[in-house]
């Protein structure tokens, strides 16, 4: 090896220089510790001198990957290897990168298309970040370009570079989340969507069907031969590429919210429907399959993990729901033929995705089972929880299922505690409800079944106060011929008779949160005469270990009692709990062993995280919503142990008025709240009045402009029959002055008679005019009120009466003529033109015409007055309209004006009230100061005053002052 590193230091040929990198390499597997001792320096130099020639540093890049890499499965091949320390590839690492320009050359090779570069370049800086991966991601953040160029490689056209390129980025992206953002931002998602035909673009393998390798196969024929496309064709979701992918999209995604954002806004979520479309598949669940599903699971439940900002996960659920992703979930849960490890994963995820969330519930409780009849999701989930046969694994992630189920969401917990109820339950016994499933869990011989049911029916009560006092109606028939029992007595039965630990555990647990915030449940359970009794007894007693975690419950169950404890049975009030405790146990003994719980390993082990994760069932002993009930109420109960009675009734007290000042300030806030909203729908209704005036004041005026349009129409009528008047008068005074002579009447009659048969020939072409100018004239008038409406300054009327005059007057021109005709034969013969006789004749047919004229104008004019009034009608029904509209108005301001005067009244009351609150506070506060001033002077005159009441003196006052501040918050 000495002779290698010398000939590589010296040589001056590049060929001896290249052979004994080459025989370097060959002996690093085995000899990795000489190798790296004596020839790291000088491959080093070789990657800095020789970078012209691909193969030697090919070599060397090869060299130095041999020795950092702890591959023991290469090692293990080696017929005669040597035994190698642990960390000697960390200290290599640790060597390698001390010079930062190392992690800078080795990232320039990796822009070397060269497959004999770039592939060592990779492998060499993959197993760097697995070494020492904080380090070498430090040098490559602050190196230019140093993330970009890595993700060059995953468009690389051969596969083995890409396969790796994933790997290299996973050890990257790793616990780092500046990087992370910069690989997302890189366009990792993006890539996937636009150019869906590069498979290996980070998450090319994901975003599309994993068991419709599409991507894969399109991207094959693009970059590859014949062969890989019918290998992808052969792998689809079992392809290890695709675990690797889903893999360093976790690391993108895990506690990243930036990430988790970029992610959902770019509606990849919706993508992942198709993941778990799984079908039947006749050729089974491979090994490979079955790893990359519960990647593909996982990778959703980090997107709605309980630990992400509520905000984050929130939308993520939504956005499950509305695609479609929940429902498909729902299918492979409910589907047949799962492997239980994918089945179980399943149920966890589901349970993060409804979590918390009202609409995901709401839905998940109306999925049904595929059987016969069909029976809802949770009751078939709950015979799986209580059924002691099924896998430890997949009775947590049913429990864990529930409690999502029931997290925040009041509805379902009715639901579920309303099966127990006497008016609810099946009488036919043909369904079994989860109510009855819990009972049946919670009474069963298994312990585990009894921890389980207890935790899921404490679940059913968290925060609900209501469904605490309905279940206390819940009434058990426990054999025949005896009479029925509370399911509260059950419970306390069960836990005296003596059972395991587990099941005691769980009991204790379901009576605590019961029993918490509900005095009328401490009532039923303090009515019980042998319950306090053995409480006391278990806690007095010293019992081996197990046995001490029981110990610190029955404490618990029995501070809660008297925390909660309203006082109401005459033989178990607060003071009496107290003088029992202090007399049979000690209130230091009794706080000792409260003591136990929160300082119990599995108390820790719960209180990190709400899903239930436990190595064995015997470690199965708290829940994690329990212990913030344990954390919430052990101080109080402290307090409440240590406090007299004097004490109790000042706090009492003080409680009774802070509670009516608060039920005074909460009255006059719901009477604020209700004026608030009733104002809000007048100043609603007056908006909507004003629109409705302005609507109408738009309408008056377009009525307006209607009627002056008629009146003009009636002014212009009314002129064009004057005139008619003045013509057939005229023509009357001419038909006066004419004559004609006797002898020529028979001739004239003759030719008269002709000249009528023409003229009756032209008035019947005329009434045809009439008749067509009718029909014309029908359809502009009918839509001229329309448009008249909607358009003021549209022409009407007049335009339409002056093509009626034309066409009249182009007929008149025409009997005019033959007017002239007549004239002409008169003049020929003058002495018959003297007689009169004829001139009547003319005058009568004359006088005919224009009187059907008139009678026509006038008709016409008698409907144009009839508009007009019925106009004016409509005119003056608008007004009366406007003012009561107005009047509405004015009423609706006047009982603004008295809303707002009340408002004020009770804005006044509400700060007096807090006044007299302060007024009683500084009272209060001055008693505590004179009943400090009598003990210091009960003190000098040499009276016993105890210590502890000086400091429960003090104590006293410091509650009283944060009672204060929080009512001046109020």
């Amino acid at each position: 090896i000495q002779k290698l590193c010398d000939r590589v230091a010296s040589s001056t040929l590049l060929d001896d220089r290249r052979d004994a990198v080459r025989a370097l390499k060959s002996l690093s597997k085995k000899y990795r510790l000489e190798v790296g001792i004596q020839a790291m320096p000088h491959l080093i130099h070789v990657l800095q001198t020789d970078r012209s020639d691909s193969e030697i540093i090919g070599y060397a890049l090869d060299t130095l990957y041999n020795i950092i890499s702890n591959d023991s499965e290469e090692e293990e091949q080696e017929e005669n290897s040597q035994k190698q320390p642990e960390d000697l590839g960390s200290q290599f690492t640790e060597i390698f990168i001390k010079q930062h320009e190392n992690v800078t050359l080795l990232l320039s090779y990796l822009e070397e298309f060269d497959f004999h570069v770039r592939w060592p370049g990779v492998k060499l800086l993959t197993v760097l970040l697995k070494q020492q991966g904080p380090q070498v991601q430090q040098i490559i953040l602050v190196s230019p370009m140093g993330v970009s160029r890595l993700m060059d490689l995953l468009a690389d056209s051969r596969e083995v570079i890409r396969n790796d390129g994933v790997l290299l980025l996973q050890q990257l992206t790793r616990s780092n989340a500046a990087i992370q953002k910069i690989v997302a931002f890189e366009n990792a998602f993006e890539r996937a969507c636009i150019h869906g035909v590069i498979h290996f673009s980070v998450v090319g393998h994901l975003l599309h069907h994993p068991l419709k390798i599409t991507i894969l196969i399109v991207s094959s024929i693009r970059n590859s031969g014949p062969v890989e496309v019918a290998k992808y064709q052969k792998c689809g979701n079992e392809c290890i590429v695709v675990e690797d992918c889903l893999l360093l999209l976790q690391n993108l995604l895990k506690n990243n919210n930036s990430n988790q954002n970029f992610f959902k806004e770019g509606s990849y979520i919706q993508r992942m429907k198709q993941w778990f479309e799984v079908g039947d598949d006749s050729a089974g669940w491979s090994a490979q399959k079955v790893a990359n599903l519960h990647l593909m699971l996982q990778l959703v439940r980090v997107l709605v993990s309980p630990t992400n900002p509520p905000g984050a996960t929130s939308s993520c659920q939504k956005a499950m729901f509305q695609c479609g992703l929940l429902h498909q979930l729902c299918s492979v849960l409910m589907a047949t033929g799962v492997p239980a490890d994918i089945l179980t994963e399943t149920i966890n995820t589901v349970s993060e995705v409804i979590r918390g969330c009202q609409v995901n519930q709401d839905y998940f409780a109306s999925v049904n089972a595929p059987s016969n009849p069909p029976r809802p999701a949770i009751v078939v989930l709950l015979l799986s929880m209580v059924n002691e046969r099924q896998p430890f694994v997949l009775r947590c992630a049913v429990l864990y299922c529930f409690q999502c189920f029931l997290y925040k969401n009041q509805k379902g917990q009715a639901e579920i505690v309303s099966t127990l109820l006497p008016s609810t339950i099946d009488a036919t016994g043909n369904s079994v409800s989860a109510g009855q499933l819990l009972c049946g869990g919670l009474f069963s011989t298994d312990s585990l079944s009894n921890w389980c049911a207890a935790v899921a029916l404490a679940h059913a009560l968290q925060e609900n106060a209501v469904l605490k006092e309905q279940l206390l109606r819940v009434q058990l028939a426990t054999s025949l011929g005896n009479p029925p029992v509370s399911l509260l007595q059950q419970c306390t039965n069960i836990l005296s008779q003596g059972s395991k630990v587990q099941t005691r555990v769980g009991l204790l647990m379901l009576l605590c949160t019961w029993l918490s915030n509900c005095p009328i449940a401490v009532t039923n359970f303090l009515h019980n005469p042998s319950n306090i009794p053995f409480l006391t007894g278990q806690i007095a007693e010293n019992l081996g270990e197990e046995e001490q975690l029981v110990q610190g419950l029955c404490a618990l169950l029995l501070g809660i009692s008297i925390y909660y404890n309203d006082n109401s049975l005459e033989n178990c009030k607060k003071e009496q709990l107290k003088q029992l405790i202090e007399k049979r146990i000690g209130k230091e003994n009794f706080i000792e062993k409260l003591g136990f719980i929160s300082k119990h390993e599995f108390y820790s082990r719960a209180a990190q995280k709400p899903q239930p994760s436990f190595s064995s069932a015997d470690h199965m002993m708290f829940d994690h919503e329990f212990t913030k009930l344990v954390k919430e109420l052990e101080g109080v109960i402290t307090k409440a142990v240590y406090k007299s009675s004097e004490e109790d009734k000042k706090d009492e007290e003080v409680k009774k008025t802070l509670e009516q000042h608060d039920n005074i300030v909460t009255h006059y806030k719901n009477v604020i709240r209700v004026q608030d909203q009733e104002l809000e729908e007048l100043k609603k209704q007056v908006e909507s009045l004003r629109v409705q005036n302005e609507h109408l004041q738009t309408t008056v005026t377009q009525q307006v402009s209607q009627i002056q349009q008629h009146k003009d129409q009636y002014n212009l009528l009314k002129v064009q029959l004057g005139k008619d008047n003045q013509h057939q008068s005229s023509h009357s005074d001419v038909a006066q002055m004419n004559g004609v002579q006797p002898e020529e009447i028979s001739k004239l009659h003759e030719e008269i008679e002709d000249w009528k048969q023409k003229l009756d020939q032209l008035q019947e072409q005329l009434r045809e005019k009439d008749s067509l100018i009718e029909t014309l004239k029908l359809s502009p008038v009918s839509g001229e009120t329309t448009e008249q409406a909607s358009q003021t300054n549209k022409p009407s009327g007049p335009e339409t009466d002056s093509e009626f005059h034309k066409h009249v007057e182009a007929l008149k021109s025409q009997i005019q003529l033959q007017s002239t005709d007549i004239t002409k034969l008169q003049t020929e013969k003058q002495e018959l033109l003297q007689k009169l006789s004829v001139t009547p004749v003319s005058v009568s047919g004359d006088n005919g015409t224009m009187v059907g004229k008139t009678a026509d104008l006038e008709g016409r004019l008698a409907t144009l007055l009839q508009e007009t009034q019925e106009l004016k009608n409509e005119l003056a029904a608008l007004s009366e309209e406007r003012t009561s509209l107005k009047q509405q108005l004015d009423s609706s301001n006047s009982t603004i004006a008295i809303l707002q005067n009340e408002k004020s009244k009770l804005q006044q009351e509400v700060a007096e009230s807090k006044k007299e609150q302060d007024d009683l506070l500084v009272l209060l506060a001055d008693q505590d100061q004179k009943i400090v001033a009598l003990k210091n002077k009960l003190k000098e005159l040499g009276e016993p005053v105890e210590d502890e009441d000086d400091l429960d003196a003090g104590d006293q006052g410091d509650e009283e002052e944060e009672e204060e501040e929080e009512e001046e918050e109020v």
